[in-house]
């Protein structure tokens, strides 16, 4: 019996729904969710195995114009989620008022299969999702066009059927045990992350890294210890917040989630450290994780 497997690349403008996409597509939270625009920051993927094919999901950082290292790295993963595709989904959602020309400098002269994603159309009239449709239609001519709802699973079904058609026959890329490419450690670092996107305002989310430390498997529990950076003592401040009270939340929330997502007792400890201006400079880039 012949085997099918392929990448596909969700691509779209930051807060589209690529993300919420993704982890509803393959059953599970791989991706990080939160209001804010510019959550994801590395390309994760989402490994979805039957019998007879796998489809390997790449979720990106939202397409933007970078204005510092880090926003660099973040695009180059996006070229190459682009350079490996075999299909791309691209994402946009129906509310955008603002053009789209960054995603559209990217894709518009590609050669590789698209199928165009209308997201949020929860509270949408039917002639504005037809208004919409027939624009893509025009702009792109994509080999097929869904309205949906990804946070809502609304017409998502006929996706994946469509999604198998466009995909080589080709061997496993991966494990078939596999659901994606990444370490525990990482998952463990997004879900404090995102307590952070959702807990602060203003620019403290955008101007903090976590790094994994200690992980530290043990029978009954797993001790993790977590370094938050920032750039600036006085977000230093705001983020331990009034006798340590709000970095105490962030913890008790991420340490919830992590329980959750290892199944296992853990022990959480926090720390924030001071790196003046992170986001810019290469070696601590690196360090991270960002390759550009």
């Amino acid at each position: 019996m012949s085997h099918k497997a392929g990448f596909v690349s969700i691509i779209g403008k930051p807060n589209a729904g690529k993300s919420t996409l993704m982890n509803a597509l393959v059953g599970e939270k791989l991706s990080i969710i939160t209001p804010k625009a510019q959550t994801t920051r590395h390309r994760i993927l989402g490994i979805v195995n039957e019998e007879n094919y796998q489809i390997v999901f790449s979720d990106t950082p939202g397409i933007i114009k970078p204005r510092y290292g880090l926003q660099d790295s973040m695009m180059s993963s996006v070229k190459g989620a682009l350079t490996d595709a075999d299909l791309i989904l691209f994402v946009t959602d129906i509310n955008e008022t603002h053009d789209e020309n960054d995603v559209l400098d990217k894709i518009i002269d590609t050669t590789i299969p698209m199928i165009v994603l209308i997201n949020k159309i929860d509270n949408a009239t039917q002639e504005e999702v037809e208004t919409k449709m027939a624009y893509w239609q025009e702009k792109l001519n994509p080999k097929y066009i869904y309205a949906i709802s990804a946070l809502h699973l609304y017409n998502l079904d006929g996706i994946m059927e469509t999604v198998l058609e466009q995909l080589p026959e080709h061997a496993p890329f991966y494990d078939k045990e596999d659901l994606t490419d990444r370490t525990q450690r990482f998952f463990v670092s997004e879900i404090i992350r995102e307590k952070i996107f959702n807990n602060y305002q203003k620019e403290i989310p955008y101007s903090t890294e976590v790094v994994i430390t200690s992980f530290k498997e043990e029978e009954k529990i797993t001790r993790i210890s977590a370094e938050i950076i920032v750039e600036r003592d006085s977000q230093k401040n705001i983020l331990i917040g009034k006798g340590g009270a709000m970095l105490k939340k962030v913890g008790t929330e991420a340490r919830k989630d992590i329980e959750k997502f290892l199944d296992q007792k853990v022990f959480l400890e926090t720390f924030v450290k001071v790196v003046p201006d992170w986001r810019s400079k290469k070696n601590y880039l690196k360090s991270f994780g960002y390759e550009n």
